[in-house]
């Protein structure tokens, strides 16, 4: 298969761990506050690893590869530019979160439509990051990035889908709404892996594009959610741990 192909099915298999991660719902009524806050810190973990170890120490190794000595400038360039992207989406595009309340300009949509937008928001960096992972052609990374990714979606998943029952949705609506936000990776999977595929030069640039955009949703939405409730120390151990084990995937499989 092509590095396209398997960036793609990567990126949709990694989204559809989204729905994977509601499926206790089906067998479990009620499921505390505190393990969906140590599971979404294992999530927020995971991302800062990836961030870390499969985008910026590559994007860093691939700048210096085709500008000696660049490479942690465009970097940082690339970084800043994927925050601010991700700044502008936040403000641009009216979305809700569960715990935080709206945010962006007004709109007349349903709750649930902006939910779905605001993990749309969420989760497009996600499938970028396992495309262009793939699209530097090291297998490996790219598959590491690629489960790191899914892992992290699974708590995520879960996450939407419960305060989604507590609106009244049914259980099997909750799920596939939760599965529905995760199906966004995918696309930018296919964005990411078929740029930097075929336009090798700009690899260092979108390594840290994802980076930053993926570092600002976790300071920016996953890590305030995980601490709203004053719960803030086993989501800062699930913070720990999840870091640690996409650490040891990425040199595993890396």
């Amino acid at each position: 298969m092509s590095l396209i192909g398997l960036g793609l099915l990567a990126s949709f298999l990694a989204g559809l761990a989204s729905g994977v991660g509601t499926l206790p719902l089906l067998f479990i009524k009620d499921i505390p506050p505190r393990l969906v806050n140590t599971l979404l810190g294992g999530a927020a973990g995971v991302m800062l690893a990836a961030t870390s170890f499969s985008l910026i120490v590559p994007g860093i190794e691939y700048g210096n590869d085709l500008w000696p000595g660049m490479g942690v400038y465009v970097v940082v360039a690339g970084m800043l530019a994927g925050a601010i992207f991700l700044d502008r989406m936040d403000r641009w595009l009216p979305h809700e979160h569960f715990i935080m309340g709206h945010e962006g300009p007004d709109s007349s949509l349903r709750k649930i439509w902006l939910f779905i937008i605001a993990i749309t928001i969420h989760n497009f960096p996600e499938g970028l990051a396992v495309g262009v992972g793939f699209g530097t052609g090291d297998v490996g990374a790219g598959t590491s990035l690629a489960i790191g990714i899914g892992l992290q979606n699974m708590p995520e998943g879960l996450a939407v889908a419960l305060p989604l029952i507590g609106l009244g949705y049914s259980r099997w609506r909750a799920i596939g709404y939760a599965t529905l936000t995760g199906l966004v990776e995918p696309v930018g999977g296919l964005l990411g892996v078929t740029a930097v595929t075929f336009f090798h030069p700009i690899l260092p640039m979108g390594l840290a594009f994802a980076a930053g955009a993926m570092l600002f949703v976790i300071s920016d939405e996953i890590i305030p959610e995980t601490h709203s409730k004053g719960k803030s120390r086993p989501a800062t151990f699930g913070v720990m741990v999840g870091f640690v084990i996409m650490m040891a995937l990425d040199n595993l499989l890396g």
